[in-house]
């Protein structure tokens, strides 16, 4: 179905894995685009409980943009590829449905990026995280700039930004751009575990969670966009599923 990815679904998690072993899983455009294809058919069906997304190999999670596809690019070209990608960013982030990325080893540039659109992050001992984009002369181009200084604060940010620097997985820890670092066989046990957990809460209540999450970067008064999701989830079926659990002292089994 998709040349650059590898998408397997295991009881209620879905796992999405880059399949560009042989070139550090770098993003070309056609990658970036399955990949959004792969989030936004994944949100219509509602099959999973949370998505899982990995790079191939013990390496890279995704070592960075595919430089070569690139290199001749004008401005026009150039703008086109960074809004088209960024598209896809964000509609992962926007998804209903909870990503998190399972960083094993490099995650640069644009594979940076990509990890920072997830809302979870889970990293392996050798995961390094890094916007090298100075190096080539250019700014990161997927929303790096921004949502590095959402995650991590404004100074450190800039840091990393303008001096190029990796960071590891411990410092990534300290930082706050994961939230957990574990071995590197362990990483994908943990990561299912995570979504697996998942399946006892409500998915419309985890799916309005990340919308009013979201609204705080945007152009929107977040804390009305709270009160507003918090009154129409009085009107579902998983609020009286989940209401009517807790007063019976059973757990709750959400349709």
């Amino acid at each position: 179905m998709y040349n650059n990815i590898i998408s397997e679904k295991q009881g209620v998690v879905q796992i999405i894995t880059l399949n560009r072993e042989d070139k550090l899983n770098a993003l070309n455009i056609e990658l970036i685009q399955e990949i959004g294809q792969e989030v936004a058919r994944l949100n219509k069906e509602k099959s999973v409980r949370g998505i899982i997304l990995t790079g191939k190999g013990t390496k890279a999670f995704a070592a960075g943009a595919d430089i070569s596809e690139f290199a001749n690019f004008n401005s026009s070209q150039a703008k086109e590829m960074s809004a088209s990608g960024g598209k896809v960013f964000d509609s992962i982030e926007a998804s209903a449905i909870p990503v998190i990325a399972a960083v094993n080893g490099f995650a640069l540039g644009g594979g940076c990026e990509l990890t920072m659109s997830c809302h979870v992050r889970i990293a392996s001992e050798n995961a390094k995280f890094g916007q090298p984009e100075v190096n080539l002369g250019v700014p990161p181009g997927y929303g790096g700039t921004q949502r590095l200084a959402q995650i991590i604060g404004k100074g450190r940010a800039l840091d990393m930004l303008i001096t190029a620097k990796s960071i590891d997985a411990q410092t990534a820890l300290d930082f706050g751009l994961v939230t957990k670092v574990v071995s590197l066989e362990d990483l994908l046990p943990t990561c299912i575990t995570y979504v697996e957990k998942l399946a006892g809460k409500s998915p419309l209540a985890i799916a309005e969670v990340i919308k009013c999450t979201n609204a705080l970067y945007e152009n929107t008064d977040g804390f009305i966009y709270e009160i507003d999701s918090f009154a129409t989830s009085f009107e579902t079926s998983d609020f009286k599923e989940g209401t009517t659990a807790f007063l019976e002292k059973r757990k709750p089994n959400y349709s």
